[in-house]
């Protein structure tokens, strides 16, 4: 028998699982580790932080700097399932604006592309694009 141990690598679910929990905790360290330092997150044009974003350090920046600068997430659900074309995870939540106190509900399914034990790609779809902009409009505006 060897005393050897084995390390047993993270499904690319378990991948997501991770960024999920650590987001749900607001970890930002946790969530970085559970990206590639090239990771590509592609968000919703629409969206004051929309467009393709590359790298950890500017997803942190752009895309939950922006997020938070306006409105306090609480994720309340997030669902990962595993497939052939890779991982897909949907994420339930509310959104509180920080001028307003007005809350978004907020969903999202988003696609990862998992290597090598850290999320390498996210295509991020929004249920109401249109919606939440205008929710992060009034957010920005201190208008309800």
């Amino acid at each position: 028998m060897s005393n050897q141990t084995k390390t047993l690598e993270e499904s690319p679910a378990q991948v997501v699982r991770g960024l999920y929990d650590a987001l749900g905790k607001g970890d930002v360290p946790g969530v970085l580790a559970k990206l590639a330092p090239d990771v590509i997150i592609d968000e919703p044009a629409r969206l004051p932080y929309g467009g393709v974003h590359q790298g950890r350090e500017v997803f942190v920046q752009s895309i939950l700097g922006a997020m938070m600068g306006y409105a306090d997430v609480a994720i309340t659900d997030a669902e990962v399932f595993e497939g052939p074309a890779g991982v897909i995870g949907r994420l339930s939540g509310t959104l509180t604006a920080h001028t307003t106190g007005e809350e978004f509900p907020l969903t999202m399914v988003e696609i990862h592309q998992v290597e090598d034990g850290a999320v390498r790609k996210i295509d991020v779809y929004t249920k109401n694009p249109h919606e939440l902009a205008a929710f992060y409009a009034r957010a920005e505006a201190g208008t309800v």
